[in-house]
Formats: C-alpha cells, structure tokens, sequence
C-alpha cells in the first residue's frame, strides 16, 4: 500500500512537472507584403473584424513587387483600354499561364514592339478567397509569371513593371465560381511617356 502511494504521488509530481513545463511554441514572425496594413483583427473589438479594407488613394505606391527598372510610373499616362481585350485568367491557386492565353501574350508583346517609347505595367490580381497576405504574394507570382512569359517573346525586362492588387480590385464582385474565375487574371496597362517629360 506504501509503494503504491510512493509511485502515485511520484506520478502526480511527473504529470505536473510535464504540464507546466510542456513544448513550448516560438511565435512565427509575419512575413511583411509591401503596401497598407490591413485594419487588425480584434477580439475585444469583433466589429473591428468586418472592417473593409481600403486601399490607398494611389494603389501603384508602395503595393506589389518593384522589378528591375528605372522608369518612374508617375511620368506615364496610363492606358487601360488598349490592351483590355488581352487580359490573362489563371486557374484556382495557379500562376500557370494557359495555353489558351498564349495569343494575348503575343498581342501584348507585339504592342511593346511597335512602339520603343511605350512601358507596361502588369497588375497581378486573385479572386476573394484566402487571406490578404497569401493574394497578395499570389498576384505577385501571377504579374511576374506574364513578365517572365512576355520576355521569352522578345520584350525587355526593363520595360516592365508588376504590381499585386491581390483581391483589392475584383473585376466582378460576385461571390461564386462565375465571379472568381474572371477575377484570376493579370491586367496589362500600357504607359506612354507624359508630354515634356
């Protein structure tokens, strides 16, 4: 009977010692996505966690990743209407660019080439699903992959500038398949120089 509480006791003190001690985690850092910090999630403040998140006034500004190149964007007026039909849609949670899009990459590309005064600009978009980090890293690889593609058809590197809206800019704001598949895309903008510029 006395071994038996020796043993009981010494198990309690084992158990305790474990669960007091037990493995302790190291928080992970977070991993930093250029642009605005979204508001913060609250649980004393849960009205806080429906809060929409507003991009800033200009979303070109310090959004995306910056690529290799030497020309100032506010220089160039912007031009979305003349590659609009070109737009490129990515499958769920994919920067693969499809076959099927191969012919606007060409259209693009063609673009650049009859005018060496012209820029692009490559806007990396996602649909609404996932969290603003992961959309945003997704619409960078989705801009840079087109860059990477437009480069294999002939057109400098230096000429072209990506940027990630991650989901901030829907081009439908549906909340279905119908929606999300045509907000997986990269939109392609083309910059002529500002006059006297």
């Amino acid at each position: 009977m006395k071994i038996n509480t020796i043993v009981s006791s010494m198990a309690f003190a084992l158990a305790m010692i474990l669960a007091s001690t037990g493995c302790r985690h190291q928080p992970v850092g977070i991993t930093h996505i250029p642009g605005p910090t979204p508001p913060p999630v609250s649980e004393e403040n849960p009205s806080l966690n429906t809060m929409p998140y507003t991009p800033p006034a200009n979303p070109t500004e310090g959004m995306g990743i910056e690529t290799s190149t030497n020309w100032d964007l506010s220089n160039y007026d912007q031009d979305r209407a003349a590659l609009a039909a070109s737009t490129i849609h990515f499958a769920y949670d994919s920067a693969v660019i499809k076959d099927s899009d191969q012919a606007n990459l060409q259209t693009v590309a063609q673009a650049l080439a009859a005018d060496p005064n012209v820029k692009l600009l490559i806007e990396g978009n996602c649909d609404e699903r996932g969290t603003e980090e992961y959309n945003r890293s997704l619409g960078e690889r989705r801009a840079l992959a087109a860059r990477e593609a437009l480069a294999t058809l002939g057109v400098d590197p230096s000429r072209v500038r990506t940027i990630s809206y991650g989901k901030d800019k829907p081009a439908d704001p549906g909340h279905d398949e119908s929606a999300w598949s045509k907000n997986r895309r990269d939109d392609f903008v083309l910059c002529h120089p500002k006059a006297g510029v």
